[in-house]
């Protein structure tokens, strides 16, 4: 008989082994799944995982899982903030496309010139933006009582439309013939930066780990995490300690939303280029992996960053090479978080298998 039984403290141990345990239990079952559309499970994890890093072709791969983890990691820190306090943004997608539509709004604003302002302008209108389109559900919680995960995720699709509108409407492109989307961005971020293009880098990626090294530090040595984290695990403990609840949800809230609009800024005016009806690609979803996956830890999240950034690039590689479908890559990253919160399990319990067997 298979009972569950209660850890007086959650294992240190399991903690850390459990993001190990997903993945490895996302390759088993990814490759059953591959196997069973008819592709070699091994060639098409190797293909996935490895390819991307030690094939002949990985000078080109590496700069790319840079580009593609930086908002990955960007929106991860601050989703890492509420989800220890037990504060849900679901909707970083949508804080994320906007982001990128008042960045893209600025830079565009002032084409063709190139100023060396427009570039921190823009920066400074995609954080605005995610933060403002985050505060609104931040606002009707603490005003109203209201579910912030069911409204930050209508609004998502709210700002899906907005986007379809610019691209199509007030953003589009006078000398595009007609087809939709933007002015081409991508000068600005290039104008603005010493990093050298040839190293497959942008302003994007500085931010992310500065964002890594900065949400360390508030963590473990500010106030700020403290409380946070005394929220997270005991709400009435932190009444008692001077926290306030509301305040706490809005500056959360307002920081995840910051950060996902940087996230969108950087994307448009750096590896897109552009505001198309396709913009988004769901990073602000799969942030919430990567969170997760990263145990809510700053240098975690930067890892499991690296980690989901190797499943676009390998599942872009397998795609194109394997002829994998697009909806079994993205299974797969669905089952990393599925995998993590079954087996999260085994942290705060034991599982014992019989008489005396306990894992």
């Amino acid at each position: 008989m298979i009972t569950l039984e209660k850890r007086p403290q959650p294992s240190r141990l399991w903690t850390f082994a459990t993001p190990v345990l997903a993945v490895v239990l996302t390759m088993i079952c990814g490759g059953l799944l591959f196997a069973a559309l008819g592709k070699n499970p091994f060639e098409t994890i190797r293909t996935i995982f490895l390819d991307p890093l030690f094939s002949e072709f990985a000078w080109f791969y590496r700069p790319q899982l840079l580009i593609k983890g930086a908002p990955l990691v960007l929106i991860a820190i601050g989703l890492s903030f509420g989800f220890r306090a037990g504060i849900w943004n679901i909707g970083a997608e949508g804080q994320y496309i906007v982001g990128a539509i008042c960045g893209a709004a600025v830079g565009l604003a002032f084409y063709p010139a190139e100023l060396l302002l427009i570039f921190p302008l823009m920066v400074l209108a995609g954080a605005l933006g995610g933060l403002l389109w985050a505060l609104i559900p931040g606002i009707l919680r603490v005003k109203f009582g209201t579910n912030e995960i069911l409204v930050s995720l209508m609004l998502v699709y709210v700002a899906e439309q907005l986007l379809a509108s610019m691209a199509l409407g007030a953003l589009r492109n006078p000398e595009g013939m007609g087809f939709p989307g933007s002015r081409n961005l991508a000068k600005y971020d290039s104008a603005s930066s010493w990093i050298s293009e040839s190293a497959g880098m942008h302003w994007g990626v500085v931010a992310a780990l500065i964002a890594v090294i900065f949400a360390y530090i508030a963590l473990s040595r500010h106030i700020f995490g403290f409380q946070v984290r005394l929220t997270g695990q005991s709400p009435r403990a932190a009444k008692f300690a001077g926290v306030s609840p509301g305040l706490l949800v809005l500056v959360c809230m307002g920081l995840s939303g910051g950060l996902a609009g940087l996230a969108g800024m950087f994307e448009v005016a750096g590896p897109a280029g552009q505001i198309s009806i396709d913009f988004n690609v769901g990073y602000g979803f799969t942030a919430i992996i990567v969170a997760f996956l990263g145990r809510l830890h700053p240098v975690g999240i930067l890892l499991a960053g690296g980690l989901m950034a190797l499943t676009y690039i390998g599942g872009e590689i397998a795609q194109s090479n394997l002829g994998l479908p697009l909806a079994a890559i993205q299974l797969m990253q669905g089952m990393l978080l599925f995998f993590l919160l079954a087996v999260d399990v085994l942290t705060n319990y034991r599982l014992r298998l019989g008489k005396g067997v306990t894992v």
